[in-house]
């Protein structure tokens, strides 16, 4: 007796939705302290310079990342394994460009650049 070869499309691997939730909650709160390192800089009331957008363009493309991955996390089929990585891969990404803003600040205050 030969077995004919299945017609439906192989099930999709899905993560479980408590390891999806508690990630969303790590992008949440890194997100919002991204938003805050930002806000606290946009406050100060030093005089800004043409050598700061060096800094603020990399936090503000990061912060970008990171709420977009925070939208793709919080829709239905980021249970799908490739969905959750995609978003995961672009906090990832949103989160070495705040970084590297914040070092490029640091930097700039260490040098006295103006």
């Amino acid at each position: 007796m030969t077995r004919e070869p299945s017609t439906e499309p192989p099930p999709e691997h899905r993560i479980d939705s408590t390891f999806r939730n508690g990630s969303m909650t790590v992008v949440g709160v890194l997100a919002a302290f991204s938003l805050g390192i930002l806000q606290q800089w946009t406050d100060d009331p030093t005089p800004w310079h043409w050598v700061d957008v060096v800094a603020v363009v990399p936090m503000v493309l990061g912060i970008v990342m990171q709420l977009r991955s925070l939208k793709w996390l919080l829709q239905a089929d980021s249970l799908v394994y490739g969905n959750y990585r995609r978003a995961i891969r672009q906090f990832l990404w949103g989160l070495g460009f705040v970084a590297a803003g914040v070092m490029v600040g640091v930097l700039q205050d260490a040098l006295n650049l103006q």
